[in-house]
């Protein structure tokens, strides 16, 4: 399913308001639906550092890299698959399928909400239906099994907010969702 324009390219010249809409106005296939037999390993893998790579060499086309996230699944048993209606392909994946990449924050406590782009260039806004897990290794769900690892420096971000915050535990609020800072498990 072809873009009609690129993603932009950081969250900085845009409302939280403009950034939902963008998140929600992605349409993406149904993959969900579609139940092909498994055709064998598709020679991808994805990095730990988000870098997607096949055969061995990084995928260098931003919007390749857009393309395969957009039918990338995640399966019952925790794998992952590149999957269309006809053919079902295995894809490794290091860690998380996605990074997320850049965070803006709008609002203060109870009434902050923080919106994420992520690697592929897509944006999802923290919340009930995409939590946060704040350890040691920190984490956005993104869609149906498949998260985002936060980059360091926007785990840094979400951190000294949290940590501003007069929460106990320490944590972060968005779009009416409280995230807790945790300790390793």
């Amino acid at each position: 399913m072809p873009e009609t324009a690129p993603p932009p390219d950081d969250l900085a010249g845009l409302d939280l308001a403009e950034i939902a809409r963008l998140a929600e106005a992605r349409r993406l296939p149904p993959v969900a639906q579609w139940n092909p037999a498994h055709c064998g390993h598709s020679g991808m893998r994805i990095a730990r550092d988000g870098t997607w790579f096949h055969e061995g060499r990084p995928i260098r086309r931003p919007a390749m890299v857009r393309l395969f996230s957009t039918i990338l699944r995640r399966e019952p048993d925790g794998s992952h698959v590149l999957v269309t209606p006809v053919e079902k392909l295995t894809i490794d994946v290091e860690d998380a399928a996605f990074l997320a990449v850049e965070m803006k924050s709008d609002g203060e406590g109870r009434d902050r909400t923080l919106a994420f782009r992520l690697n592929t260039g897509d944006m999802v806004v923290a919340g009930r239906d995409h939590p946060l897990r704040l350890g040691s290794r920190p984490y956005l769900a993104v869609r149906a099994g498949l998260e985002a690892l936060i980059a360091r420096p926007v785990y840094y971000e979400l951190a000294e907010i949290a940590l501003a915050g007069d929460s106990a535990p320490p944590g972060v609020w968005s779009d009416g969702a409280f995230f807790a800072l945790e300790g390793d498990a």
